[in-house]
C-alpha cells in the first residue's frame, strides 16, 4: 500500500466536508488519519491531517496564525476556487495544502447552480435553503429531463509553488423530493446513475465515496500524493 505524504492542511471550514474528505483518504491508504482543527480565535480555518502518532508534533510545528487567511472564493471555475483556498493555507502554514471546490450542474437549469452551489440561495444559505430553492426551480420538469452532474476539482499546493490538480464527476438526476438522512448539501435529492436508485443521502459513507465526485477526486489526489 502506498504511503500518503503527510502532514497536509485541508483548506476548509466545513466540518462535514472535512469529515468526508478524511474518510476518503483513510479508505485510500487503509490507515488512520487525525483531522485536527486549526483555529484562529473562535473560528476553525482549516484542518491538519496527520497520522495519530505524529499529529501532536505536526501541530506543534505549525506557525502561529493570528488572522484567518484570505480564502474568498472569487473564481469563475471550480479549479480557480480550489486553488485560491489551497494556496492561501499553504502560504499561511508552510505545509502542503489541499482544497476542493464542488459544483452541481443541472441541465434543465442551463448548468445552474454550478460553481455557486454552496451559495445558491444566498451567501449564508443552509443546506436546506439551497435544496429548497433547487426543487422550486425544478417544479414541473419532466422526470427524464431532471439530469444533472456533480463535479469536484481537488488541488494540492506545495510550498515550492508546485501544484497537483484532479477532477471527479458523477452523473445523476434530481429527485422530486428529498430522501435519506446521511451526507450533506444536495445529497438528499441527488440520485447517481451508477447507483441503485437511492440518493447519496440514503447510502452508507463507503457506498457514496465509491462513486461520488468527491470520492473520485480525492482518491486521485491521494494517489498523486502517495509514494
Amino acid at each position: 500500500m502506498a504511503a500518503l505524504q503527510l502532514p497536509l492542511v485541508l483548506a476548509t471550514r466545513n466540518v462535514d466536508k472535512a469529515r468526508e474528505i478524511n474518510e476518503i483518504l483513510v479508505e485510500h491508504i487503509a490507515a488512520p488519519i487525525v483531522a485536527y482543527a486549526v483555529d484562529v480565535g473562535d473560528d476553525t480555518v482549516a484542518f491538519l491531517l496527520e497520522r495519530p502518532d505524529l499529529v501532536a508534533a505536526a501541530v506543534a510545528a505549525l506557525p502561529v496564525i493570528t488572522s484567518a487567511p484570505d480564502v474568498e472564493e472569487t473564481g469563475s471555475t471550480l479549479e480557480e476556487n480550489a486553488r485560491i483556498k489551497a494556496a492561501a493555507l499553504c502560504a499561511a502554514t508552510g505545509v502542503t495544502a489541499i482544497a476542493d471546490d464542488t459544483g452541481l450542474e443541472v441541465d434543465a437549469l442551463e448548468g445552474a447552480p454550478g460553481v455557486h452551489a454552496a451559495r445558491y440561495a444566498g451567501e449564508h444559505a443552509t443546506y436546506a435553503d439551497n435544496t429548497a430553492k433547487l426543487l422550486r426551480e425544478m417544479e414541473g420538469v419532466y422526470p427524464t429531463l431532471r439530469t444533472a452532474r456533480f463535479a469536484t476539482v481537488a488541488i494540492a499546493c506545495f510550498s515550492d509553488g508546485r501544484e497537483v490538480s484532479v477532477r471527479g464527476e458523477v452523473e445523476g438526476v434530481i429527485a422530486a423530493v428529498p430522501s435519506g438522512a446521511g451526507g450533506f448539501g444536495y445529497d438528499p435529492v441527488f440520485v447517481p446513475v451508477e447507483g441503485d436508485g437511492r440518493s447519496f443521502a440514503q447510502m452508507t459513507a463507503g457506498e457514496k465515496h465509491a462513486i461520488s465526485h468527491r470520492g473520485r477526486a480525492f482518491a486521485a489526489l491521494a494517489a498523486a500524493l502517495s509514494t
